[in-house]
């Protein structure tokens, strides 16, 4: 099994990459590889809505968002880290999630997904509720933890001090790997669930 790992921060040893490397260790622990991609400090752009993807089930800009669809169609989960700006997520982070996510053709149903946010005092539930709609509008299970998936810190290393958000990190990455391998036995006793055709609905007609 396989979790793709993204990092908004922009500091690549900051306190948001330890809150990753806190689950890579469980992650590890129980036989499940990982791979970390830095997307913070990267200079990728927002979608321009040119709909090539529409035919060509991939991105007209061809960067770190194509890149990471490959890796994330052979992953079994995905974890969205970021640093709170403005009571948000990184903006860099939510460029790539934008494109990746409309972009990517691919199922992604089942893929299973846990946001962390991580801040120096507050905005942290605002940026993972954030974070989590890329996962709830294509089908992929959002995995919890004892509490919201958060770590405090301001200069790098602050998190070492906060042992509840270390210990939620490291609940997650169980609550993951169980809800990866439940998925898998599920997948392989009775399939993924039936879908209907999709019938879009617009408000203005």
């Amino acid at each position: 099994m396989k979790v793709l790992m993204l990092n908004g921060s922009p500091k690549k040893d900051g306190n948001t990459a330890r809150a990753l490397k806190e689950m890579e260790k469980i992650f590890a622990e129980n036989g499940v590889e990982t791979e970390i991609i830095q997307v913070g400090g990267k200079d990728i752009r927002g979608c321009t809505a040119c709909c090539y993807c529409y035919e060509h089930a991939k991105c007209a800009i061809d960067d770190i968002v194509n890149e990471t669809a490959e890796k994330l169609k052979d992953a079994d989960g995905l974890v969205l880290a970021s640093p709170v700006y403005y009571a948000a997520a990184n903006g860099t982070l939510v460029s790539l999630l934008d494109r990746l996510f409309y972009s990517s053709r691919f199922d992604k149903t089942m893929k299973v997904g846990a946001s962390v946010a991580v801040a120096r005092r507050g905005g942290c539930s605002a940026t993972f509720d954030q974070l989590n709609k890329y996962f709830t509008i294509c089908g992929m299970p959002v995995a919890s933890s004892q509490y919201w998936n958060s770590v405090h810190g301001a200069k790098p290393g602050d998190c070492e001090n906060d042992l509840e958000g270390l210990q939620t990190m490291r609940t997650l990455a169980r609550n993951m790997v169980f809800l990866m391998k439940s998925i898998a036995l599920g997948k392989e006793a009775y399939g993924l669930p039936e879908k209907e055709q999709k019938t879009p609905t617009n408000f203005i007609r």
